[in-house]
């Protein structure tokens, strides 16, 4: 079958090649998938690059996200052959989903809702559950609060926005250019701040009458994150959500001590049970209307190296999707 596969470490255009790939039978837990579509994410540069923590050794075909059907199941699991589903692959043991078949764990696989399109399920799973169980379970967002959202038009950021606005929330949103500030405000964002052209503290405290922020959602890491903390108002929760700037913020602890903040981890990674329950709040709201995803291109299987090196380059709103 045909795949992508990572040959060194660098930069998806010069580590990423094609190459025959055959995958064994699944073992316990695991699914065997006939991927329909696969999403690129910002996880699958940096397993090029080799700075992922959950790098597989040598070569590895990458490729977090899909949708496909189920053709073959091991012992121990209960999706039956011929389902369609959607979810995480088993990128870390290698066999992820930038190939014509890729392995996925029952416990990170679901069944796609009603009514979702193969481009939506491809992309739906990372980006709305982390922003849910952030928003939600880690920070128990309240109607009325007020949420600063870095990054606003990548690949969390967008689910973010449209999340915490369908909870009740007020949106700030920051994004690297006028364009991107633009897709946070038809999002929905209250107010969207174009970081390239100035410091985005003093206008969040403009944003909010002086007050700051209830919560941070932050992909972006690094002085970000650092500087979110002048952002916060007394109380405040950060949310530390990844560091595609390239390495993760640091806050000094008399800072968090003084102004009674708190930094949550968030990642959706709970049990089965759990996560179900969480897909299925959000399908409802997709149905509903109420969460969008936002797609910025559609390429084929031979597009991925280059859609993928789009998005390390910083050249993409929200998801590009892979359709085979």
């Amino acid at each position: 079958m045909r795949s992508w596969q990572v040959t060194g470490k660098g930069e998806p255009k010069v580590v990423l090649a094609k190459a025959e790939k055959a995958l064994e039978a699944p073992g316990p837990g695991e699914l065997r998938i006939k991927v329909i579509a696969s999403a690129l994410a910002l996880p699958d540069v940096l397993l090029c690059r080799g700075t992922y923590p959950l790098t597989p050794p040598g070569a590895f075909t990458p490729g977090l996200e899909f949708v496909g059907t189920v053709l073959a199941a091991g012992p121990h699991t209960t999706l039956p052959v011929g389902s369609k589903v959607m979810g995480v692959s088993a990128f870390f043991m290698g066999h992820g989903a930038f190939a014509d078949e890729c392995k996925a764990y029952e416990q990170s696989t679901y069944l796609v809702p009603e009514g979702m399109n193969d481009v939506d399920a491809a992309a739906f799973t990372i980006a709305y559950q982390t922003a849910h169980v952030a928003l939600v379970r880690r920070a128990q967002l309240k109607a009325g609060e007020t949420v600063l959202v870095h990054g606003g038009a990548g690949g969390t950021g967008f689910a973010a926005i449209q999340l915490a606005k369908a909870l009740g929330a007020k949106v700030v949103a920051t994004a690297g250019g006028a364009a991107k500030a633009a897709v946070c405000r038809s999002l929905g964002a209250d107010v969207a701040i174009d970081y390239t052209a100035g410091d985005f503290v003093p206008a969040v405290k403009e944003a909010t009458g002086g007050k700051g922020v209830d919560i941070v959602f932050d992909p972006v890491g690094g002085e970000v994150f650092e500087k979110s903390a002048e952002c916060v108002a007394p109380e405040g929760r950060l949310l530390p959500i990844g560091f595609a700037c390239g390495r993760w913020g640091n806050i000094p602890m008399v800072t968090l001590t003084l102004k009674n903040l708190s930094i949550i981890g968030a990642v959706p990674s709970f049990p089965r049970p759990d996560m179900v329950k969480v897909q299925d709040e959000l399908a409802q709201l997709y149905r509903a209307g109420k969460i969008k995803m936002l797609i910025d291109r559609k390429i084929g299987f031979d597009g991925i190296r280059d859609g993928l090196q789009d998005l390390a380059d910083r050249k993409v709103n929200g998801r590009v999707v892979a359709v085979y």
